[in-house]
């Protein structure tokens, strides 16, 4: 399923390209995007692709960071009215969460607590892109500015921890976001003290926020278009937690299994095809971006071995997960060779 996102992901992009030397008109022309559409949706594909272009056409590695920073709170839009009505950050973070896939569907924003801390998580879902390093710190970016605008201070996260492996010294990442990444972790996100939740917001307003949210709640409503999507982010969800049937899936729908079922094949799919292209997305995207195990992997795809998953990853793709992250390593390796001549 192609992935969206809102246009609003594109603003500021025209003065942002320019200060870097860039034409945006043509790149936008070049990647397939409008030029001038901010209400409607874009291709979350084309999006990513557009900010790696922009990466390797400048030369410089943290575009996507750097843009980020550049758009703030611009990044969601309307979304962020919702969000800086909110009484406290929590609350605010939980409606940002809620309702970001009217802002995305090739992503998705997770709250979790450990202990004492609090994780910020952002995970591209989203299998066709080819490369998303310039997405995910261009979201890290836009989320630490986020919470900085709601709670009204220069605050910066305990930790900010990201899949990919670093392109720039700790000091140039430290110097934008004044805290240096830990790379080559299994998860993107913000980590930060679970009390920070609490801090009351200075602009909240319960009639403003009531008014808001019945808006956003109608673009949010289920329909059976978006109904494969919703089974596919439940998916991801839970599929860390082992294997996941349709039983479960249908219970927390609070539907009988074949409803759900009888759903999801009007829309031309099923829970296994649903539950086996989720698998594949979140595998592709794992190999792609971090340096995880394949028994971890396997585990974290709810299968009970790693065997399953290799038999499983074969069938998708015609080899197995070690083959074929070698040739995605080969491939990159040629690519940066070429644009090195």
């Amino acid at each position: 399923m192609t992935s969206f996102v809102r246009g609003i992901a594109l603003l500021g992009f025209d003065d942002f390209a320019r200060s870097q030397a860039l034409d945006p008109h043509s790149l936008l022309a070049e990647i397939g995007l409008p030029v001038d559409d901010l209400d409607g949706p874009i291709s979350g594909e084309r999006f990513a692709a557009l900010l790696e272009l922009c990466a390797a056409r400048t030369d410089n590695p943290l575009f996507g960071l750097q843009f980020g920073l550049h758009q703030g709170t611009h990044a969601v839009g309307d979304l962020f009215y919702l969000i800086n009505s909110s009484c406290g950050l929590g609350e605010a973070l939980e409606a940002l969460i809620r309702y970001y896939h009217v802002h995305s569907s090739g992503a998705e924003l997770r709250l979790e607590r450990h202990g004492n801390e609090v994780r910020l998580r952002f995970d591209v879902t989203d299998a066709d892109a080819a490369s998303v390093r310039q997405t995910v710190e261009l979201a890290m970016a836009v989320a630490l500015r986020l919470i900085q605008t709601l709670i009204g201070r220069d605050w910066k996260p305990n930790e900010l921890l990201m899949r990919h492996s670093p392109v720039e010294k700790a000091g140039v990442y430290r110097s934008l976001l004044g805290i240096a990444p830990r790379f080559d972790n299994p998860v993107n996100a913000l980590v930060f003290d679970a009390t920070l939740l609490a801090t009351r917001l200075s602009a909240s307003d319960d009639r403003f926020q009531r008014l808001i949210r019945r808006h956003f709640d109608e673009l949010a409503k289920l329909n059976l278009q978006e109904l494969p999507h919703y089974v596919q982010k439940l998916l991801r969800n839970r599929l860390p937690g082992g294997n996941v049937t349709v039983e479960q899936v249908a219970e927390l729908m609070m539907l009988s299994p074949r409803t759900l079922q009888r759903y999801l094949q009007a829309e031309g799919t099923g829970f296994q095809q649903l539950l086996d292209s989720t698998r594949q997305s979140m595998a592709i995207r794992y190999l792609r971006d971090s340096s995880i195990s394949l028994t971890q992997l396997s585990g974290l795809l709810g299968y009970n071995s790693l065997g399953a998953f290799s038999r499983a990853f074969s069938r998708w793709t015609g080899t197995s997960p070690q083959k074929w992250k070698q040739q995605q390593r080969r491939l990159t390796q040629t690519t940066d060779g070429a644009a090195d001549e």
